[in-house]
């Protein structure tokens, strides 16, 4: 059973529930009202009774017939009935119906009583008056109560399955209003295929569950578009690096094999196949790298992450490695307040994406010192790291963080091209920003800057 069916069937079963209890009240209400009403009718006739034969010198009891008849309705099977002290009939309007003792007892006891008997109502009252103390008992039979009860009946059966029909189809169609945007993600989803993971569903306007399910179903579109493309860009890196230093290797020794060489040709080329093999040694090493960070790339947890520790094991790392003043920290402005030092991030991944640019900063400026500026304002912390080499021409700045990229100034240094990329597709998942600037012959800044409300 489909959603739908299934939202408009709890539907109209809640909704016919509340309206069957209604409807079931209102019954009852209306069967007590009538029951009540003639009992009211009834005791009319016992006000008329008291009122013209106790407290009027006992008019006769045609007199009070007479009264009954031109100013209250007559009553079908009408009986009332006057009793003394002596539980006589004092007056009566009929002799078609007495009362025991036993129930004239009983309204001298209680002062008023109200049954029914048979198919017949009564009231009794126990009236106090000079002449005497008198029970006044009045009784009928209500004929129109039962036709009035089943005509109720019908009309609330009917009401009930009218409107329950009328429900069902509300709720189909209520059911559908609130479905259409899922029916809109399904036909969108079954479009997009490995070739398109560009595709994004389209958001929609409410914020409600659905637009959570929207964006957590995009991001996962994302990471999976982000793992098909680093997959894809591993294969392509690695075809292309891995075969330009063996195909040098093969060449030089095909080469060397030819024919009889010198000694001194030997050892030339031998060196030549050494330099290569470390270039290659070097590649796989990178592409190994490359491929541990994008895993831990697809399946990072960003949390909340104390930036000043960060930098400070940073510092303590470096200082081991290249000596005391090789990293000079600047905190400008340190806060008090610890939360604007945090950030959500991943501290391991982040560690490998600083060091490489720490890295780069001692590796293309001989080993001079690199200073680090740390800067933590209300929205944004800013990292500025600044070595003292040979700076990066503007051309290659764009480039530079695109993978196994090598500007042709720095061929001569050792390196694989895949540092600064790697470092990019860090800070970019932290919600971060990084910008190069450099006028291509003193020194490089690189400014890193983390949105603390991401």
């Amino acid at each position: 059973m489909k959603i739908k069916t299934r939202l408009s069937l709890y539907f109209t079963l809640i909704s016919c529930g509340a309206l069957l209890l209604v409807l079931i009240a209102l019954f009852f209400a209306v069967f007590g009202f009538l029951q009540t009403d003639f009992n009211k009718r009834l005791s009319d006739r016992i006000n008329v009774a008291t009122q013209l034969y106790l407290k009027a010198d006992e008019i006769g009891a045609d007199s009070l017939v007479q009264v009954q008849q031109r100013y209250l309705e007559r009553l079908p099977n009408e009986v009332i009935r006057v009793y003394n002290d002596n539980n006589k009939a004092a007056f009566n309007t009929t002799s078609n119906l007495i009362w025991s003792d036993k129930i004239i007892e009983q309204v001298r006891n209680e002062g008023s009583i109200e049954y029914e008997e048979g198919d017949r109502q009564v009231v009794g009252r126990y009236v106090k008056d000079n002449q005497g103390n008198f029970v006044i008992l009045a009784s009928a039979v209500d004929r129109n109560f039962w036709p009035r009860i089943m005509m109720l009946s019908k009309i609330t059966l009917i009401l009930f399955l009218g409107f329950s029909s009328i429900l069902f189809f509300a709720g189909q169609w209520f059911a559908k209003k609130m479905l259409a945007p899922i029916n809109n993600i399904i036909k969108q989803i079954t479009q997009i295929r490995s070739s398109n993971l560009h595709l994004r569903i389209a958001r929609v306007k409410n914020k409600d569950e659905i637009a959570e399910l929207v964006s957590n179903f995009n991001s996962l579109l994302e990471r999976l578009e982000n793992a098909f493309e680093l997959q894809q860009s591993f294969v392509s890196n690695a075809s292309h690096e891995l075969r330009t230093p063996l195909t040098s290797i093969m060449g030089e020794a095909d080469v060397a094999l030819e024919q009889p060489r010198t000694n001194q040709e030997y050892e030339r080329v031998l060196q030549s196949i050494s330099a290569d093999a470390m270039h290659l040694q070097l590649t796989i090493s990178s592409l190994m790298e490359l491929a541990q960070v994008d895993f831990n790339y697809t399946q990072a947890v960003l949390q909340p992450t104390r930036m000043d520790e960060l930098i400070w094991e940073m510092h303590d790392y470096w200082t081991e490695k290249k000596g005391e003043g090789k990293l000079n920290l600047r905190f400008a402005d340190f806060p008090e307040d610890e939360d604007m030092l945090v950030i959500q991030g991943n501290k391991p991944l982040l560690l490998i994406a600083l060091n490489n640019i720490v890295d780069n900063a001692y590796k293309y400026s001989k080993d001079a010192p690199v200073n680090l500026s740390f800067e933590a304002q209300a929205k944004q912390i800013i990292i500025t790291i600044t070595d003292l080499g040979p700076g990066i021409k503007p051309d290659d700045i764009a480039n530079i963080f695109k993978s196994f990229y090598r500007a042709e100034s720095t061929r001569h240094i050792q390196g694989s091209g895949v540092g600064l990329y790697i470092t990019h597709k860090i800070i970019d998942l932290c919600h971060g920003s990084i910008q190069v600037e450099s006028d291509g012959s003193t020194g490089t800044s690189f400014v890193i800057k983390f949105n603390k409300t991401a």
